[in-house]
């Protein structure tokens, strides 16, 4: 909203009869709608950009031909993934040049209910971050998985009208839409009749099941890993966004798909991303460096940071360089590293050289703490009877959160699976953490190489039971209490002894730690996993495992039921003969 008086001062200054609040002098701004760069200066009042041209501002900085960027927005993160609270979050990704970011919270919504959505957007208003919410869609994310709370139309009613709530988060049941279930439908048709955006998650959907589920007013796709999926998107409509994560690496793999015409549909997303990964690469700057290095052009690479999910998601006062627009802006000192100067929101600079200027407060998070109850739980449910040697494995897969279906020939003594060093196969188990119900999942994961002791964590997607994987029982349930005793979090043990922990009290998704002391703390556990229990160095340690009970991400997973087979929509057994 905007007073007239400061509509007329906006005006004043546009046409100079006032002075800015501050001018960007001699700086090449980037023009993401003529798809040119000029030499300008940029005054801002009140938050807004007036103009550009020749201007005086009370302030001035000189950017010494440096260039001035729209903002960057990430079109689709949990913000949960990064194991840090909204408020740490923001103060890691500013200083990279991120504004504004699309957030589904579906995560803490599956452990706390609307609650842990209120506490999301109220956290949110601590950091200079503009962080806009989606309502999540799949709570739980299909309705064989036991989560802590189940979210229906009616309860996301008053939501889904709010201006705060951009519209419905990435809906991830394709098949309940394909198969009309009526909670899905009631949960669309309240997104369309009131204008929502609806994003949406159909990985390995082709042909008239990807009509059927588009047509029901899906608008974007994150789950893109061929460029037959990318084509195939775009073609329907579907603003197709670029992810590159802690975990999923999709962004070098679709590039060639981007072309003269349909880059205007791309956009940029991390999906996930750990403080290791925004410390170590950055944020949105990363996919901007990967795209002008593959013969991407810098303005091209820009506008699908900023303009094009600003269209997208109907954000018409941001995403470009123009008069009346909110001062959102990136001064990248080149067009080739996009090494960040500085960065300002609605005028005010908010990050200097890589320093995050504002004071972090945090909110309160008594209300979405206490979550892991496992009282029914015992060391004894972890033994694992097979009637055969052949089983179905989850074969993970390097890069991103696929799995397959693999049968694969295991060792047994008196019909207990046997861990055998030999053989690429070790047990891992679902908990239920929410409810006390004590149902316990196993199977069996082939391609993690963990050879000694085991690694739990309360972390996994979507319905966040306890998963843990490991090479015995006593190293199983050793780290599933130490995660139970620090109320969430990851835990490895091993010889009966806990190697390393990192406790996640926020729901059992999110520390109260900076993100700094998060991913020092995440880093020795990486090294730790890889270097003392054998690990997969290709795979990420923790964020690859905890995308293992997804049951809408191809091709089998596991849950607190059992193992789930996406293809087949049903749960199988175990023994493959």
């Amino acid at each position: 909203m905007i007073e007239k008086d400061d509509l007329k001062e906006l005006i004043d200054v546009a046409a100079k009869r006032k002075k800015a609040d501050l001018v960007l002098k001699n700086g090449n701004i980037i023009d993401v709608c003529g798809g040119k760069i000029f030499k300008a200066d940029l005054a801002i009042v009140n938050g807004l950009i007036a103009g550009f041209g020749e201007y005086s501002g009370k302030k001035e900085i000189d950017v010494g031909g440096k260039y001035i960027s729209p903002g960057l927005m990430d079109s689709h993160i949990h913000i949960e993934s990064s194991y840090t609270t909204p408020e740490e979050f923001g103060k890691m990704v500013v200083p990279h040049g991120t504004t504004t970011v699309i957030a589904d919270p579906h995560e803490i919504v599956n452990v706390c209910g609307l609650k842990g959505f209120s506490y999301m957007q109220k956290a949110a208003k601590n950091t200079a971050l503009d962080i806009k919410y989606m309502m999540p869609s799949c709570v739980p994310a299909t309705g064989l998985e036991d989560s802590g709370c189940a979210i229906s139309a009616d309860d996301m009613k008053d939501d889904i009208l709010s201006d705060e709530v951009l519209g419905l988060g990435e809906f991830m049941d394709f098949n309940a839409v394909i198969q009309k279930d009526d909670i899905a439908l009631d949960k669309l048709v309240l997104a369309r009749n009131h204008k929502k955006i609806i994003d949406g998650h159909s990985p390995n959907l082709f042909g008239k099941d990807l009509n059927a589920y588009v047509c029901t007013g899906i608008n974007t796709d994150h789950e893109c890993s061929t460029l037959k999926e990318m084509e195939d998107r775009i073609s329907c409509g579907i603003y197709v966004q670029l992810r590159q994560g802690s975990a999923c690496h999709n962004l070098k793999a679709l590039i060639p798909g981007i072309n003269e015409f349909n880059f205007r549909r791309c956009l940029l997303c991390s999906d996930d991303r750990q403080p290791k990964t925004i410390f170590e690469e950055g944020h949105l700057e990363y996919h901007l460096k990967t795209l002008v290095r593959t013969g991407i052009s810098p303005v091209k690479a820009v506008a699908m940071a900023t303009i094009n999910a600003s269209d997208c998601y109907g954000l018409k006062d941001r995403g470009m360089i123009a008069p009346g627009k909110r001062a959102d802006l990136v001064i990248f000192d080149d067009l080739y590293e996009f090494s960040v100067s500085s960065v300002f929101i609605l005028g005010e600079e908010v990050a200097r050289d890589g320093n995050y200027l504002r004071e972090t407060k945090r909110y309160d998070i008594s209300e979405v703490s206490d979550t892991v109850h496992l009282d029914n739980f015992k060391k004894e449910m972890l033994q694992m009877r097979l009637k055969s040697d052949n089983i179905f494995a989850i074969e993970m897969i390097a890069g991103g959160v696929l799995s397959k279906k693999t049968k694969i020939k295991v060792k047994r003594d008196n019909e207990l699976f046997v861990f055998d060093k030999d053989i690429d196969a070790c047990k891992c188990a679902v908990i239920e953490r929410h409810h006390n119900t004590g149902k316990v999942g196993l199977g069996i994961i082939k391609g993690y190489g963990i050879k000694s002791g085991a690694i739990a964590a309360s972390v996994a997607h979507d319905s966040h039971n306890i998963i843990c994987i490991g090479v015995n029982d006593n190293d199983i349930y050793t780290a599933i209490e130490k995660v139970r005793e620090n109320g969430g979090g990851f835990a490895l043990a091993r010889d009966g002894k806990i190697l390393e922990s990192l406790s996640l009290p926020v729901a059992g998704l999110m520390s109260d730690l900076s993100g700094e002391e998060v991913s020092k703390r995440l880093l020795s556990l990486h090294k730790k996993a890889v270097n003392e229990l054998g690990v997969n160095e290709s795979l990420e340690p923790v964020m690859s495992l905890t995308f293992m009970s997804l049951t809408v991400i191809p091709e089998i997973k596991l849950t607190a039921r059992g193992i789930f087979d996406i293809f087949e929509n049903r749960f199988i057994d175990i023994e493959a003969e």
